[in-house]
């Protein structure tokens, strides 16, 4: 018969080896748990980052080819798509790089004139008419004066009239229309890309018009979106003016209707489903 010294004894290492049951079990919980969350920590990161590169307009095979480097992105003939460099005057001077990806849905209008004296200073007005009602642009010179001289100019050109708003997107933090491609793919813009015009407090509220690009840098073209609902973005996007009450009154009637779900998952969105053409885009003032 087992003495008391023995009981002791073995009562203990018992409870020894519940004790390190329970922590190996503790141990598998936080394991697992870990797991969890870095899965779904990945999982909201590429979401995030396919709903900001779908802002885009280049095409596939030219953003595999473009470089990941913070420096301002070069085409295949060495021309820069260069940060705006300020004159004495107040005036700006703007690169606009020739597009040489060889994507045939760039279209070849020439590039803005002037580009060494761009007026960095005041607003623009435009005229956006669509088949869904009238947006009023303004554009500020002040804060994006290469992106305004551009958006101008293409209009002038008769750039927009006729194309198709191609891409919406309708989530509480994430509200956009996306035009700016007279071939209504995605991947269209003008034969030129240019630099961005961002700071670290550039943001996106309810109203705001701000320019696609591919998601490197120096790869502004045509292409923009208009910000229906408050837009959590990085500031990557060169944001170029805003839109009226009159114009947010017709956007909020294109998103109640909201999209078809055409770019999903990735980059998400889809085509408007009360379809929006842009019939005409006018300098006002």
């Amino acid at each position: 018969m087992p003495t008391n010294k023995q009981q002791r004894l073995a009562a203990q290492r018992r409870l020894q080896r519940q004790l390190e049951k329970r922590a190996e079990t503790a141990r598998k919980r936080r394991r697992n748990l870990l797991v969890v969350v870095t899965v779904v920590a990945v999982v909201l990161v590429a979401g995030a980052v396919a709903l900001v590169a779908g802002l885009g307009g280049d095409d596939d095979s030219a953003r595999a080819a473009a470089s990941s480097s913070s420096a301002p992105a070069t085409d295949g003939t060495g021309a820069t798509a260069a940060p705006a460099v300020p004159n004495a005057d107040g005036t700006v001077t703007c690169t606009y790089a020739p597009d040489t990806s060889g994507n045939p849905s760039l279209t070849d209008v020439g590039t803005p004139p002037d580009a060494a004296s761009t007026p960095a200073s005041g607003t623009l007005g435009l005229l956006m008419s669509t088949d869904q009602g009238d947006i009023p642009l303004t554009l500020d010179r002040t804060q994006a004066p290469c992106a305004a001289a551009s958006f101008a100019y293409l209009a002038s050109v008769q750039f927009f009239d006729g194309s198709p708003c191609h891409r919406e997107v309708n989530q509480p933090t994430f509200g956009v229309l996306q035009c700016g491609d007279p071939t209504g793919s995605g991947s269209g813009g003008p034969t030129y890309k240019f630099a961005e015009e961002v700071t670290p407090e550039t943001t996106y509220p309810r109203g705001t018009i701000a320019m696609a690009n591919s998601g490197q840098p120096g790869s502004t073209g045509s292409q923009f979106f208009l910000c229906f609902v408050d837009t959590q973005l990085p500031p990557d996007y060169t944001a170029v003016g805003t839109v009226d009450e009159a114009g947010l009154a017709v956007l909020d009637t294109i998103a109640a209707a909201g999209n078809d779900g055409s770019f999903e998952p990735s980059p998400g969105g889809g085509a408007p489903n009360l379809p929006v053409t842009i019939t005409s885009m006018t300098v006002v003032a």
